[in-house]
């Protein structure tokens, strides 16, 4: 009745021996090592480069006189680009507003049987957030998962990329199948790889299966193993309780990214380069990120239930989320150049190998001009908090908005080139 997936020898992108032998980063960082390993990966690889022009002209919709009626006016459309996200259309809460998000109940009670289901989705989508594009973009027989257009609908439709993924988890939930539960996941007797193959089967029109599913099936045990160990009991939940012990509730966003790569060697995204050991972290930060905004209490003035100490969440300390949609909306901003032959091998769909100077330049330039947009946001006299989560949150619906009919209007861009192909685990 299920297919199984086909075995597949040593991965090229997933060597789960070399990940748990790689060295852990030091266990206290003062900043993120994200942004100095992007400066550095930046440096060395000198391929994309960053227009600050483009970077103050994002940021200039930002200052503190800016009229707000007119921007909630316009806020329909991407004509301010970042207006929506400074103002109080676009915050943590925005999360919510997702049709296919479960959302936990509120106010928060780690007692409710729904704030661990919600936590523990949370988690397994991070785990296995990562390599959506397809060989097929933009054709309708690409890898896709049938599914409602959202909980509340009766209405279905082909979800694709990133959200095939969130409907095939819903799906499966809907038919019964406690797939969010680790304690589910990590047993091979409980959740075979053919029940795991069915859970993400495609949509009938779709002539691709899910990409990499061999490496998601490795990670799925793996990280439901973890969790099930007798510090977390079985839950993405007790593995926050644990953490807010070990900090006695004093810990911050950077902290639950350290604790989570410490933990889990398939969130460990890092690698050497240069003969300096550098850092991106993708996952691990969205992970952390998704449980600050999913929680994120009505009152911004209430606690934060994971991070209720003196300092909060303080989640401007995380970076953007270096992906390959991000940099390509980057890019039609102006935001960022790339040389004519990385364009050329673009739209050729050239693939860049984990690790390559192409692939490492396009994350490490992304991230270090979405910090250049946050700081020019504050240089503005921002009265909002400019957090690079925000910022990269708004950026990343744009792109999924302007794969369809949706144009930015109003600020000069660039044609849109395909996004880099890298088929990797790290995002």
């Amino acid at each position: 009745m299920f297919s199984t997936p086909t075995e597949t020898s040593d991965s090229p992108v997933f060597n789960e021996k070399q990940i748990e032998e790689s060295s852990l980063p030091p266990t206290i960082h003062a900043v993120n090592p994200v942004v100095s390993s992007a400066e550095f990966v930046f440096e060395q690889t000198n391929i994309v480069k960053i227009n600050n022009e483009a970077v103050k002209k994002a940021a200039q919709y930002v200052s503190p006189n800016y009229d707000l009626t007119r921007e909630r006016h316009l806020s329909d459309r991407p004509t301010q680009i970042l207006q929506k996200v400074a103002s109080e259309s676009y915050t943590p809460r925005t999360w919510r507003t997702h049709p296919l998000h479960i959302c936990p109940p509120e106010p928060y009670d780690p007692d409710d049987i729904l704030t661990g289901a919600c936590l523990n989705w949370i988690f397994l989508i991070s785990s296995l957030n990562f390599s959506f594009w397809s060989e097929k973009e933009g054709q309708p027989d690409r890898y896709g998962v049938e599914w409602r257009t959202s909980w509340s609908s009766e209405t279905t439709t082909v979800h694709t990329g990133y959200w095939s993924l969130v409907a095939a988890l819903n799906r499966a939930l809907e038919e019964g199948i406690p797939i969010i539960d680790p304690k589910f996941y990590s047993s091979e007797t409980l959740c075979p790889d053919s029940l795991i193959a069915h859970v993400f089967r495609a949509a009938p029109q779709s002539a691709e299966s899910m990409p990499l599913l061999n490496e998601r099936l490795a990670i799925m045990r793996e990280v439901g193993t973890i969790l099930c160990n007798d510090d977390f009991g079985g839950s993405y939940l007790g593995f926050l309780e644990a953490f807010q012990r070990r900090h006695e509730n004093q810990g911050t966003a950077l902290d639950l990214v350290q604790f989570v790569t410490d933990t889990f060697p398939s969130f460990r995204d890092e690698r050497m380069f240069n003969g300096r050991r550098v850092y991106f972290w993708k996952r691990p930060q969205i992970l952390v990120a998704e449980t600050w905004a999913s929680l994120y209490p009505e009152n911004p003035y209430t606690p934060h239930p994971i991070f209720p100490g003196l300092s909060g969440a303080h989640i401007s300390d995380l970076t953007m989320f270096a992906d390959y949609r991000v940099p390509q909306i980057l890019h039609h901003l102006r935001i960022l150049a790339y040389p004519s032959s990385l364009i050329r091998e673009l739209r050729n769909g050239t693939p860049f190998g984990p690790g390559s100077k192409e692939e490492m330049s396009l994350r490490a330039a992304s991230i270090i001009a979405v910090e250049r947009i946050r700081n020019e946001m504050i240089a503005c006299g921002s009265d909002w908090e400019a957090s690079c989560v925000l910022i990269d949150f708004y950026l990343w619906d744009l792109a999924q908005r302007l794969q369809g009919e949706e144009r930015v209007e109003g600020i000069e861009t660039e044609d849109i080139v395909p996004a880099h192909r890298t088929r990797s685990i790290w995002y």
